[in-house]
């Protein structure tokens, strides 16, 4: 499997975390199994080919809400894949629909709808994801991307508690905490993939308590140890056996 993110270009951040391709590089009549782990994003997807299946068959083109817990993948051995990873608020600017309505889920998308524009069967759209932004200021909550705690957010936005609650509310569909432990998290898994780095120090540099609080987490969140998951994992995804088999 061929996994590949790509960052934003500047105009773009804020809004968008990454745009990826995803090529399952089998055989249509094999099925591969992943299990997708939170990292605070909606990802608007396009399959170009192939099978894949999240509970139950998903379209050609679809949306997934916000997770709190692993996804348990199906690819067939086909299938490609183009995805918009979007900051909520990010998701919430283009007018999708409000995040607690499909968190831990996924909606099909119609090809009608203005964002099916956004991803065509040759990828992401950059001149039109740029467009659809461009009328849009930066939701004053994309802070808490470089903060560590919701009393510094409140600080740097000058915002109170209670309206950081409510564009919380309305934009991720949770409290500014709960949101807080998904980029804790997000930030964590990307940081045991890199191979030099010491779990103690990646448990620090993403703000946990001590090595033993974010092993907590990622059983939480990911169901697997840190270290399972520095062998076995390539951005979100996390392969079923333990052996690597995504190439970034």
């Amino acid at each position: 499997m061929d996994y590949r993110e790509t960052p934003p270009p500047p105009n773009l951040d804020g809004f968008v975390a990454a745009i990826w391709t995803l090529d399952v590089g089998g055989k249509p009549d094999e099925w591969v199994e992943h299990r997708a782990v939170p990292d605070g994003c909606i990802e608007l997807i396009r399959r170009h080919a192939g099978r894949s299946i999240w509970r139950t068959p998903q379209p050609p083109l679809f949306v997934t809400g916000l997770a709190l817990r692993p996804a348990a993948l199906r690819f067939s051995g086909d299938a490609r894949f183009t995805g918009i990873r979007l900051w909520p608020w990010g998701w919430h600017a283009l007018g999708g629909a409000r995040c607690a309505d499909f968190a831990d889920d996924w909606r099909a998308m119609a090809e009608e709808s203005p964002l099916a524009a956004l991803l065509t069967g040759d990828g992401a759209e950059l001149p039109g994801l740029i467009a659809a932004f461009a009328a849009h200021q930066r939701s004053p909550i994309d802070a808490i991307r470089h903060i560590d705690s919701v009393a510094a957010l409140a600080c740097a936005t000058s915002l109170s508690p209670r309206q950081l609650q409510r564009i919380f509310a309305r934009e991720t569909g949770m409290p500014p905490r709960s949101y807080l432990r998904l980029l804790r998290f997000r930030n964590a898994v990307a940081g045991v993939q890199g191979e030099e780095s010491r779990l103690a120090d990646t448990a620090a540099a993403s703000g946990y308590a001590d090595q033993a609080h974010m092993t907590r987490e990622f059983h939480a969140l990911a169901g697997l140890s840190p270290g399972a998951a520095r062998r076995r994992t390539t951005g979100p995804f996390v392969a079923s056996r333990d052996e690597p088999t995504l190439d970034g």
